[in-house]
């Protein structure tokens, strides 16, 4: 792991290391939680990122993922349910200086948060969001969650099945026009910290799904991708220019019939490699991710990496240009004065 330069109050420098961003507070996860990956990759990211860790902030909402921010050396809130994207839109509004990260978990942010994770994606504010996806509410103990599958049995909150249609986090990340969209897995650390490095890069509203594995009440969710034996198989790692090749034998691959995805075979029936579907995470329209993003098992290979990756103006660089334009046009406002001008009365 690289070191990086440090500012210090008396002019010098100090080097990083992952062990600058570990607390001294007692990680209280259950033992085997995906989220423990997670948390160990933030830490070996940050010291590459080239930014000190007073001008890093970790926001998080209200579930086993929201403990975060007590687990990461830098400054930090625990705020209210679902309303992360909103005190972070806040934050980055009113210091454009500082790299905001939001930590949230499927529950947190899709169902009581869904509106503010909407806002902040289609804003484009500059934050980073890690929605950590284990299909179950962990921390009220097993209640079936927005992504939780249709007819799962053993929910404690329905045990007859899961009556609902789950939702996709990157199709809702997608259509919401989030300019940054990636998905990686919690057990691939070299995958998660390569895609963690990706999002902090990104100017503008990044979204990372991670699958994360709740090994008490959900246990096994993702077994299907991360056991040894089906992993190459059954995943789609997506790389930028590159044609879309899955399994052992590279020659099995995907291309579009229209605008449905096949799986086809390099060799067989005339199909070539020039008849693959070759990624291209900068395409202005999200058409092609959001194709992506509906590929599943066990149809399809699950896709990981980076659908999308465009540039758009953020919200806060341009709430920023606006302050400096009203000071240049107005001057410097004085806050007495505003309480005072305009429709004001005095209530007897």
């Amino acid at each position: 792991m690289s070191e990086v330069a440090n500012g210090t109050a008396n002019g010098a420098t100090a080097t990083l290391t992952r062990k600058d961003f570990v607390t001294d507070q007692e990680v209280r996860w259950c033992p085997g939680c995906g989220d423990y990956s997670i948390l160990a990759q933030a830490q070996k990211v940050m010291p590459d990122l080239g930014v000190p860790r007073e001008k890093i902030v970790f926001v998080s909402g209200i579930g086993c993922s929201s403990r975060f921010p007590y687990y990461m050396n830098t400054y930090g809130f625990h705020t209210i349910h679902g309303r992360a994207p909103a005190i972070a839109t806040g934050l980055k509004s009113s210091r454009p200086d500082l790299m905001v990260w939001v930590i949230t978990g499927d529950g947190d942010a899709l169902s009581i948060g869904g509106n503010h994770l909407l806002h902040v994606l289609r804003r484009n504010v500059d934050v980073k969001v890690v929605l950590f996806n284990n299909r179950i509410y962990g921390l009220t103990k097993g209640q079936y969650s927005p992504t939780s599958e249709l007819g799962k049995k053993g929910v404690k909150s329905a045990p007859l099945g899961v009556p609902d249609h789950p939702l996709n986090p990157l199709s809702v990340a997608i259509g919401a026009e989030a300019t940054f969209v990636a998905r990686t897995i919690d057990t691939d650390t070299r995958h998660l910290i390569a895609t963690l490095e990706r999002a902090a890069a990104h100017k503008g509203a990044a979204f990372v799904e991670v699958y994360q594995n709740c090994n008490v009440y959900n246990d096994g969710a993702f077994a299907y991708l991360t056991e040894r034996a089906t992993h190459d198989e059954r995943t789609l790692y997506l790389e930028h220019g590159q044609p879309m090749v899955f399994g052992k034998d590279p020659k099995r691959g995907i291309r579009l019939r229209g605008l449905d995805p096949e799986i086809v075979t390099v060799g067989e029936n005339g199909v070539t490699e020039a008849d693959l579907l070759r990624h291209d995470e900068t395409k202005p329209a999200a058409s092609l991710a959001y194709i992506l993003s509906r590929m599943d098992y066990p149809n399809f290979p699950v896709p990981v990496g980076v659908l999308r990756a465009v540039e758009r103006p953020t919200y806060d660089g341009i709430v920023e240009e606006q302050q400096v334009m009203a000071v240049q046009r107005y001057g410097h406002g004085d806050l007495d004065k505003m309480f005072h001008s305009g429709d004001t009365w005095i209530v007897a």
